[in-house]
């Protein structure tokens, strides 16, 4: 069982656009009373994507990632100065009238860095320890700005229930962290570090998974009907969240050549392009009641551009920025 997750796991590139397809065929078949009812899965299933992370995760490297102030001030002015303010724009522009759909793509700029952010520095030989500051700082700071640049930018345009936002949030990322926080010095107390790398860490990025696909099932099966109806709609979401991420690569890419060394630079990279989109789900599908669905179709939409788009740079990384050093 677990060297199937762990195999899963190590191929999201092609088995979320086909949990993406089955959610779909499952909404476009199924009761839409039954349909429905799979949003009390969310929770569970989000709890599911994000503790395990956070087991694995070391929160020490919050104190220690600041010492390296450049690389992680760059890192968030890029996550939270820029490429929010850009999905705004772009919203505006694509979904003038429909402004759940605009919602989706800001929450897709606004909560930065999750595990893949560590999975894809580490194929592309970059800086691992940069990666691991990165995710526990821009999770924590986009978790608390989310509800104030959704209310701050979209207030006018979706009905924002602040209140109800920050209580996902605490739900979704803040009690996950401390229970994962608490699982981790408990398990450390009984197996050494190196028994815990080798035997039992690489179980819970398995263990995610199964959330992260369980998420973006439910979110294709809700909108499913609506795609039938309306199939244009797909081309639509696509062109936004093309525009969005190709700014974020070559914006972080330059950055990166400009002031960084190649690990630094990748990490950089890996750490403004990859957003956390399944926390993003959970909190369009479960704060913003039956129009978060709109937004939701926006967030698992560009789980297919974000894969796809991270394996295909490890593969340019050594074109990009250099060869990575030969170890002695």
């Amino acid at each position: 069982m677990w060297k199937l997750l762990i195999t899963i796991n190590k191929n999201l590139i092609y088995a979320i656009p086909i949990l993406m397809v089955g959610g779909f065929c499952f909404g476009a078949t199924v009761d839409e009373g039954l349909v429905k009812s799979l949003k009390t899965l969310i929770m569970p299933m989000t709890f599911l994507m994000v503790y395990p992370m956070m087991v694995t995760l070391n929160i020490k490297h919050l104190h220690h990632g600041l010492k390296n102030v450049k690389l992680q001030l760059l890192t968030q002015v890029i996550n939270f100065g820029i490429i929010p303010f850009a999905a705004f724009g772009l919203g505006k522009i694509f979904f003038a009238d429909q402004p759940y759909l605009a919602l989706g793509l800001l929450l897709a700029a606004l909560l930065p860095t999750s595990g893949m952010t560590i999975s894809w520095t580490g194929f592309a030989k970059g800086n691992m320890g940069a990666a691991i500051n990165m995710t526990v700082i821009g999770l924590t700071l986009g978790s608390l700005a989310t509800p104030f640049y959704v209310q701050g930018l979209l207030g006018a345009a979706v009905e924002v229930d602040v209140a109800q936002v920050v209580k996902q949030i605490v739900y979704i990322v803040f009690i996950p962290m401390a229970l994962g926080f608490v699982t981790r010095t408990l398990l450390l107390q009984k197996y050494s570090m190196d028994e815990f790398k080798k035997s039992i860490a690489p179980r819970f990025p398995a263990m995610s998974t199964i959330g992260v696909l369980g998420i973006v099932f439910v979110a294709m099966a809700l909108k499913a009907k609506t795609v039938l109806a309306d199939p244009a709609i797909i081309g639509t979401i696509m062109i936004p969240l093309l525009i969005i991420y190709t700014l974020n690569y070559v914006l972080s890419t330059v950055i990166g050549k400009v002031f960084f060394v190649r690990g630094d630079a990748i990490a950089l990279v890996y750490g403004t392009v990859m957003r956390n989109l399944s926390i993003a789900l959970a909190i369009a599908i479960n704060a913003f009641g039956e129009a978060g669905a709109n937004a939701a179709l926006v967030i698992a939409l560009a789980y297919i551009i974000q894969v796809q788009s991270a394996a295909w740079y490890v593969k340019v990384t050594d074109t990009v920025f250099g060869p990575a050093p030969v170890e002695s």
